[in-house]
């Protein structure tokens, strides 16, 4: 099994600093999407849609930190609030 897919996290903090990857808006503004690639004008801008509406964008993305050498990814969930969310019904 790959180093960055072991279950036991403990181990590898005891054993050296971990990396977790980086900005997630950022990487997703460089794909320059459009209304419709967030399912709709009505979505636009809310990146945690593109979860279910651009899979393969947030796994590239996620891929492209894991290559660079980040030992940690975390979901696209950074706006994942109640009050961010309610805007978009």
């Amino acid at each position: 099994m790959p180093r960055y897919l072991s279950t036991d996290i403990e181990e590898l903090f005891a054993e050296r600093i971990m990396l977790i990857d980086g900005a997630m808006g950022t990487a997703i503004q460089t794909a320059d999407l459009q209304a419709a690639d967030f399912g709709g004008p009505e979505f636009e801008g809310c990146n945690e849609v593109l979860v279910l509406t651009q899979p393969d964008l947030i796994e590239q993305i996620h891929r492209d930190y894991l290559e660079a050498g980040a030992d940690v990814i975390e979901t696209d969930s950074f706006g994942a609030t109640s009050i961010v969310l309610g805007e978009y019904g």
